[in-house]
């Protein structure tokens, strides 16, 4: 990308719109990239959020029914646990994933 740029400034036919477009065409499969594995990790996040919002939930009505404070906690704790260890064997497949995008940028 900083080569493509540098090769953009050294057209000295060039004007300055002309250049700025050149620049601009080098920067793009940077962001394509940067926006493709943003996209990715906030959806690996939302899904996390998402189970630890149910474990929350699951809490609340726990307590509400009743139960002790030290066994919702453990309940708690224990779905947590649950979500990391589910959502860390996603994070294989979705490497992958990434990979497989990526190398399709700028192609």
């Amino acid at each position: 990308m900083f080569r493509c740029s540098a090769n953009c400034c050294e057209d000295n036919q060039a004007s300055m719109q002309q250049v700025h477009q050149c620049i601009e065409r080098c920067h793009a499969p940077l962001a394509q990239a940067q926006a493709l594995v943003t996209s990715e990790l906030e959806r690996f996040q939302d899904r996390l959020a998402r189970c630890t919002m149910h474990c929350n939930d699951k809490a609340k009505d726990s307590i509400d029914a009743g139960n002790k404070e030290l066994q919702v906690k453990r309940q708690l704790d224990s779905c947590v646990a649950k979500c990391v260890d589910d959502h860390m064997h996603l994070i294989p497949t979705m490497t992958k994933k990434m990979k497989e995008s990526l190398s399709s940028i700028g192609k």
